[in-house]
């Protein structure tokens, strides 16, 4: 091991003590064993001191012109990742995902200088790549009705999976959030609200979100047919056992679920988008829908109004003309 493989060390064991989430964890790891291992090969270079902003300059060409998945931090990997099998190995990086590198470069390197490691960031003077933004899938209604149809609801599984479906639906809540509710403790049936605990939340910061009349009737009706089969203060066990749900089991059953409407780009993360797009369609404040969803700022929140085309503006307009809304004197 190098030196700044000890130092990356260091630095997943501060961001585990500032309890960042697992994927948030994995990012930055990654991100560092990679950028370690071009230092090491190409630069000579083992140690953060020796970091130059020559060899960041470097990094961002040699990222820009690899092909994806052909370089990896740790070579064993391809005999069970096999990872020149994939549809697009080699092919260029997108630079979105460069950004990614370099957000999680910056912040290592901050960390470093605030424990008086290094005395500059070499990434500080460092631009982000222009990047077009993917526009999110947006459910229509009719799609929306059609997903829930095809669920068989006399099934538990797809009875559980079709008021999840509705729930993200209608608070705009993670589905890893979602997944963890505890009717005991999150699920105010009265108020129709859920008090999401920090400790289970992306930013770790506890959030209520609120959800409509209509899916407090539906909840009710779930939790009576929940408790005939199973004793579990979760909101959505798994069948026969008090444990919850997998975010990847909730995927792959999504992903049928779409593929039997004909909906191919689909994922449940769409849920929560289509959440936020509606909600601000429907003359929704983003400075409330940025404390609903969690996000750490309104920046975050207002890339909602980038999916927003001349049809969405249309139709919100409608609904709040000034001469239409004008009150008779």
């Amino acid at each position: 091991m190098t030196k700044f493989d000890y130092e990356i060390d260091d630095f997943m064991c501060y961001c585990q003590s500032k309890g960042l989430s697992k994927s948030s964890m994995r990012s930055y790891e990654q991100t560092l064993r990679l950028f370690a291992k071009y230092l090491k090969e190409e630069k000579r270079i083992d140690s953060t001191k020796e970091v130059s902003r020559e060899a960041v300059r470097g990094y961002i060409v040699y990222l820009r012109e690899r092909g994806k998945y052909t370089t990896i931090s740790n070579e064993n990997s391809r005999e069970w990742n096999n990872p020149q099998n994939r549809i697009d190995y080699s092919k260029q990086i997108a630079n979105a995902t460069i950004n990614n590198y370099i957000r999680n470069l910056k912040v290592y390197f901050n960390f470093m200088m605030d424990n008086y490691i290094i005395k500059e960031n070499p990434f500080d003077k460092v631009k982000f790549l222009k990047s077009e933004r993917k526009k999110k899938p947006f459910i229509k209604d009719d799609e929306f009705h059609r997903l829930l149809k095809c669920l068989d609801t006399t099934k538990y599984a797809e009875y559980r999976d079709y008021i999840i479906i509705k729930l993200v639906f209608d608070t705009g809540m993670r589905i890893g959030e979602t997944l963890l509710i505890d009717i005991t403790t999150y699920l105010d049936l009265k108020n129709r609200a859920i008090n999401l605990r920090a400790e289970n939340t992306k930013s770790k910061i506890g959030r209520t979100v609120f959800f409509s009349m209509k899916m407090g009737e539906e909840l009710r009706r779930w939790i009576k047919f929940k408790d005939r089969y199973i004793e579990s203060n979760l909101l959505f066990p798994v069948q026969l056992r008090d444990k919850p749900l997998l975010v990847n089991n909730f995927e792959k059953n999504y992903k049928k679920y779409c593929e039997r409407i004909g909906i191919e780009e689909c994922s449940p993360h769409g849920l929560r988008n289509n959440f936020a797009k509606r909600f601000l369609m429907s003359g929704g404040d983003i400075y409330i829908l940025s404390k609903i969803l969690g996000h750490s700022s309104v920046k975050v929140t207002e890339e909602c109004y980038l999916d927003l085309n001349d049809d969405d503006i249309r139709q919100s307009y409608q609904k709040h003309s000034p001469l239409l809304n004008l009150r008779r004197v």
